[in-house]
């Protein structure tokens, strides 16, 4: 029996039902038939809805009822696609409503559109209809289809006795907080002590070598990175080696990247080797007779030679020098070490019982539980001595409340299918089965994520909302709150994890849980692969079916890399993914992609074009209708096609680091449903357009350039904004009620705020005005960061140090050189970083910074820990 990837459609019909009983696609000018056929879609897709649950079940053991569900599966995006379009082309004509039609002879459209049709007579709205007609009708025949297939297969409704697969509400993974890294160190205390061990013995005067080589070897899951993890952290470790590196090697064995990261990480310096010889000659120099300690986690190269260059600096540290290697494979440890590998065994039943206790329901083990016990230890077996199977069902059956539903998942028939060459594990599996429908397409998709690649969580959030996975909640307003509440969700089941590096918003997948993503993904996410072989599979014409592909990015992108996309037309994700840290070079894509290629992919939701050093986008960029995602960070686009403007569903626009750009399409405020614009790093922009009030849903706006008719009070009715906002050109407000009007004080959401004047300190300034409307900007007391540059006032504004503002952990003041006195801020208990720069009209410093008089000085700044003075006034 051959394992397929499972198919569920649950939440995406949920979706569909929505826009078809949406207001704005009745509200659009059709021909009446048009609209009786898409009544009849209602009643077929809740046919069909009826017995998803059964057909999810019985995939598992059927392969015709999974092969059903695939071609659903097309139809649902194709009549998405449709829906979309028509909700698209609804916003299209909303302004063109009160407008006379543009047409030269619109008495010649009106035979050909009947007399119910009276608004829209221009050559564009009747080809629309014409095609739109056709479309509709395809998928009416196809429906139909479906409903006579299901019979056939005998898939009944739930309400028949089909089984059900559903989750009621109180079965819902709670929200957690992250995941505690160290919460699964079961069993392993032994292991961790023999390595120390070893570690810290002697080191024999006559060996060869200056440093010693541990491999802890052992299968995916088993814990090698957690014991890795351990040991690295550990006290006694910690003072007996310096320095410390640890690298993720993975793939490639790539000497001169591994030389480089090792050498960054020690000398905690950014670098760019030009070649091998200068890195290991730098490393050499670092590590030289230092007793350094180094994990090289999850090594796949089995080239001695490889390995015998990369080594070469070790021999330079002083005798003791130690470096772990994680490996699945013996080989790899043959190649490294001459002492015995230290193999890693499953761990036995009962920690594995702990470790699934713990993470069920935070139990040191199942013996004072004894409902649970029996099914519990049972379910523990089923993990064959995997910790991280253990712990993915643990994260399962945290949201089952009674024996019996524990019960239900021993029983389940996943148990029994056969490991495919991939070798999922039937606990994983069993794991993604158990989630809720929504959260299937939201974890299937992170297999656009290569192993080991970390990636933001808000990022992903982003991705998700562009690709329609999220839906409002009773709890949550705001789409980004939504995907952030079902990203821990995934994370608190395990299928994410926390940052190597330890930065707060970074996660990966673990290489066994990142096979699985690719398993349930099936056609729909294609991930272009460096190696040839490997995209075999996506050649056959199962690859016609994909909706979202990514890529790593090469140093040149030649068109030849990208001949299968022109055979998918129907694609929804163009995702380029970063080159890896140590290899952060310039991308350069051929324009033949840029012209050619894209515009031809209508229905994308997402397009990046991030990191390459593209010139310009192309004007038929406006035709990408249903797009949502457009990220061109870090090019060289000087300036968008006008175009763009006419992107109405955009929701992200991310133009960060684009040092060229000049200038933002005139009428971007008709992007009324943009919610991110990220303009940050771009020093060329010096105006924008006018009419950013009328984009009310936007939260992301990091910066906005005054001038040129645009005035602050464009953010008044901007009340949605979050995290940072810098706001340049402030000498241009001459109205100190504008400021006023800009109302950031009830701006709860954001956390930064930088305010900006113009660094020329002319005759035309009025210090005066400045001085008010710095005092009007007064900011929410949520503000974490402040800077103020080139303010032309005497004195700061009342509310710079109040203590109401209890978060302001970082405040900068530069260049404001007409001040004569600082601001007191020793009142703020949070302020850890305080930097004054450029105030040459202040000649002393005394207590009026601090707030507080003597003998009570002592008590202000209770949380300083960087306090900076620069280019200031000397006596």
């Amino acid at each position: 029996m051959v394992v397929i990837a499972e198919i569920f459609l649950t939440a995406f019909f949920t979706v569909l039902l929505e826009k078809l009983a949406s207001a704005d696609l009745f509200n659009l000018s059709l021909p009446e038939g048009i609209y009786s056929r898409l009544h009849t879609w209602t009643s077929k897709l809740e046919l069909l809805e009826a017995v998803l649950s059964s057909a999810e079940e019985k995939q598992i053991t059927e392969k015709p009822v999974n092969m059903w569900l695939q071609r659903l599966q097309d139809l649902a995006y194709d009549l998405d696609d449709l829906l979309d379009g028509l909700a698209t082309e609804a916003l299209r004509r909303k302004p063109m409503m009160a407008q006379p039609t543009q047409a030269s002879n619109p008495s010649m459209f009106r035979k050909l559109i009947p007399a119910c049709c009276s608004t829209n007579f221009t050559p564009r709205a009747v080809m629309f209809d014409l095609n739109i007609s056709s479309e509709i009708d395809n998928i009416t025949e196809r429906l139909q289809d479906l409903l006579k297939q299901k019979s056939d297969l005998n898939l009944m409704s739930d309400h028949l006795g089909g089984t059900s697969s559903r989750r009621t509400a109180d079965e819902r993974s709670p929200t957690t907080s992250l995941v505690d890294e160290y919460s699964g160190f079961y069993g392993r205390e032994k292991d961790k002590q023999a390595i120390l061990t070893q570690m810290c013995l002697g080191y024999e005067s006559a060996s060869d070598h200056r440093f010693r080589v541990i491999p802890i070897v052992g299968m995916g899951g088993i814990g090698k990175t957690t014991l890795a993890q351990q040991i690295y952290n550990d006290d006694e470790v910690k003072n007996s080696f310096h320095p410390k590196a640890w690298i993720c090697v993975s793939d490639e064995f790539d000497e001169l990247a591994i030389t480089q990261r090792i050498y960054k990480q020690i000398s905690s310096e950014r670098c760019e080797f030009k070649d091998l010889e200068e890195g290991q000659v730098k490393l050499r120099g670092i590590i030289s007779n230092k007793k350094f300690f180094l994990v090289l986690d999850d090594v796949w190269n089995e080239n001695y030679g490889k390995w015998d260059v990369l080594s070469r600096p070790f021999q330079a540290g002083a005798p003791g020098s130690t470096v772990i290697v994680t490996t699945r494979n013996v080989g790899v440890a043959s190649i490294m070490s001459s002492v015995p590998d230290y193999h890693l065994d499953q761990l036995g039943n009962e920690e594995i019982c702990s470790i699934l206790a713990h993470h069920a329901r935070g139990w040191q083990n199942f013996d004072a539980h004894p409902d649970f016990k029996e099914t519990g230890e049972a379910i523990a077996k089923k993990c064959k001595g995997l910790p991280l199977a253990a712990k993915s069902l643990g994260g399962l059956l945290r949201t089952k409340k009674n024996p019996n539903q524990w019960k239900d998942v021993l029983d389940s028939k996943i148990w029994d299918l056969p490991r495919e060459n991939n070798d999922i594990l039937p606990a994983l599996r069993l794991s993604y089965h158990h989630l809720p429908s929504h959260l299937k397409r939201l974890f299937a998709y992170c297999s656009l994520f290569p192993k080991d690649y970390e990636f933001d969580k808000h990022k992903l959030v982003l991705l998700w909302m562009a690709e329609g996975f999220l839906r409002p909640s009773e709890t949550h307003n705001e789409m980004e709150d939504v995907g952030l509440q079902c990203f821990d969700e995934l994370l608190s089941r395990s299928f994410f994890q926390c940052s190597k590096t330890g930065a707060k918003s970074r996660f990966l997948m673990h290489d066994l849980v990142n096979d699985l993503a690719q398993h349930v993904a099936g056609r729909v996410c294609f991930r272009l692969e460096d190696k040839a072989e490997s995209n075999v599979q996506h050649r056959r014409d199962s690859f016609l079916k994909a909706r979202h592909s990514s890529f790593i990015r090469h140093r040149y992108d030649g068109s030849q890399r990208f001949e299968a996309f022109s055979r998918v037309r129907k694609l929804r994700t163009f995702l380029p993914l970063p080159l890896p840290a140590t290899k952060r070079l310039d991308s350069y894509l051929t324009n033949q992609v840029v012209n050619d290629l894209l515009p031809q992919l209508h229905f994308l939701r997402v397009l990046s074009l991030s990191g390459y050093q593209i010139l310009q986008l192309p004007n038929a960029i406006g035709n990408l209708k249903h797009l949502r995602y457009l990220n061109v960070s870090s090019t060289r686009v000087e300036q968008l096609p006008e175009f763009v403007s006419e992107l109405y569903n955009l929701e992200t626009l991310l133009l960060r680091d684009c040092y060229r750009l000049t200038k933002l399409p005139t009428d971007t405020r008709n992007l009324i449903n943009l919610r991110h614009l990220d303009i940050a790093g771009t020093e060329e922009l010096k105006e924008m357009p006018v009419g950013l009030c009328k984009m009310a849903s936007l939260q992301t706006l990091s910066k906005i350039v005054l001038g040129r008719g645009l005035k602050v009070t464009e953010l008044r009715d901007l009340s949605n904004l979050r995290g940072a906002l810098s706001i340049t050109g402030l000498q241009c407000v001459m109205d100190a009620q504008d400021a006023r009007e800009a109302n950031l004080t009830c701006k709860q959401g954001l956390e930064e705020l930088e305010m900006v004047w113009s660094s020329d300190f002319d005759d035309s300034r009025n210090g005066m005005i400045e001085r008010e409307v710095i005092e009007l900007l007064k900011p929410s007391t949520n503000l974490r960061r402040l800077g103020v540059k080139h303010y032309g006032g005497v004195e700061f504004p009342s509310w710079l140090g109040d203590p109401s503002f209890s978060q302001l952990a970082h405040i900068s003041l530069n260049d404001c050189r007409h001040c004569t006195s600082l601001p007191s801020l020793g009142h703020l208990t949070s302020l850890k970083k305080l930097n004054i720069s450029g105030i040459q009209g202040v000649k002393t410093v005394g207590n009026e910074l601090c707030g507080i008089n003597w003998p009570h000085v002592r008590d202000a700044f209770p949380s300083l820990e960087t306090l900076e003075f620069v280019d200031m006034a000397i006596n």
